[in-house]
């Protein structure tokens, strides 16, 4: 039981740790917004674990959410894209 509740918490920490990233970084949201599943892979394969039903939960994030939450959470914590501002 104690190895299956750290991998649970390993997952968890994932989890939050992409939702940040997701919040707070525009190139992260564009590169999610072309495509979750290729993000989702990418992210794995930098080594985040996230279980099957987290994929999928991750996946179907609505980025026009994630870009009404960032919005909200104010540009003092956001990372800018700076490939959206070059001509």
């Amino acid at each position: 039981m104690g190895l299956r509740r750290g991998v649970n918490r390993v997952s968890q920490n994932h989890v939050e740790r992409v939702i940040g990233l997701l919040a707070t970084d525009e190139a992260v949201r564009r590169r999610f917004k072309t495509d979750p599943g290729k993000f989702l892979t990418e992210m794995m394969e930098q080594g985040m674990e996230f279980n099957e039903c987290e994929r999928w939960t991750l996946a179907r994030l609505d980025p026009r959410e994630l870009t009404r939450f960032a919005d909200a959470i104010g540009p003092r914590l956001q990372r800018i894209d700076r490939e959206e501002c070059d001509p």
